[in-house]
């Protein structure tokens, strides 16, 4: 009868740990299929970023091509077919030129889009625009040359136009990020304090009931405003202070000068201001 039962017992114990392996096995299925799907869909992302570069690319070998054959030292240049022939390959420069600037625009998007976030590739980037702009400066040398041998080219004016209007438009568009940047990291790093006698803490409702910053309906005017990675020093005028708001312990000292006076000085400004950008200190 005891074998039976210790028979019974061991197989139970093995049929969970058979179910406990087997929903082990499911979720590490599960998760390898979720991580083959991220792998496949930034493959893809990849795969579709470097075929636009890769067109970009081409597009530009293109146009030197294009570029050696405006032959301007020859001697035949006024004749019809050789004008014909320079107007022809303008024509394919001012084309290609414009194909250009949309791929380029077109692989910022896709980067921006992407989860595939590469330094090297936003460099290519930016190196792909500073050739495109110097495609521009050749194309404007050229216009002065053929000028020079009183011949004049549409297509050629049309390009030296699109690209003059493309370069403002960008001129404009990069100084609109700049300032999006320079907006978004002055609020990223900004943080106020004030110090103040208990009395006057209270008159700007700061402190209520014995509580700091217990709702929005304090005096904001009251604080100033700081960069918290250069304002790392506050001299507080007082013999003795108090912060009443939380910043963690070993990210700022209270050091006294030659009369006694205390200041506040932030060692650590990332973990001082990592639990609130506002600091409040009573003084005495």
């Amino acid at each position: 009868m005891k074998k039976v039962v210790l028979f019974s017992l061991c197989a139970a114990a093995f049929m969970a740990s058979c179910t406990n392996t087997g929903k082990q096995n499911e979720t590490l299925q599960a998760q390898n299929d979720s991580l083959r799907l991220e792998l496949s869909n930034r493959d893809s992302e990849l795969d579709d970023i470097m075929g636009s570069f890769n067109e970009i690319q081409e597009g530009f070998r293109e146009i030197n091509e294009a570029e050696n054959r405006v032959d301007l030292q020859g001697g035949t240049l006024e004749s019809k077919s050789a004008a014909e022939k320079i107007k022809e390959d303008i024509r394919f420069i001012s084309e290609k030129l414009k194909s250009n600037r949309e791929q380029i625009a077109k692989l910022e998007k896709q980067l921006a889009n992407s989860n595939y976030q590469s330094e090297q590739l936003k460099k290519a980037i930016k190196n792909l625009t500073a050739e495109l702009n110097a495609k521009q400066q050749q194309i404007e040398t050229l216009q002065s040359e053929l000028a020079a041998k009183n011949i004049r080219i549409a297509e050629l004016d049309e390009a030296v136009s699109d690209l003059n209007k493309n370069v403002d438009e960008l001129s404009a568009e990069n100084e609109v990020k700049t300032r999006t940047v320079e907006a978004q990291d002055k609020a990223l790093n900004t943080a106020w304090y004030v110090f103040g006698t208990k009395s006057e803490l209270k008159d700007q409702k700061i402190l209520k009931r014995g509580d700091v910053l217990k709702d929005n309906d304090f005096n904001k005017d009251y604080f100033t405003q700081i960069d918290i990675r250069t304002d790392k020093v506050i001299k507080l005028y007082s013999k003795r202070a108090q912060l009443l708001t939380t910043h963690p312990e070993g990210s700022y000292v209270l050091e006294k000068d030659s009369e006694g006076q205390l200041t506040l000085k932030i060692t650590n400004p990332t973990d001082f201001w990592s639990v609130s950008r506002y600091l409040v200190i009573q003084v005495r």
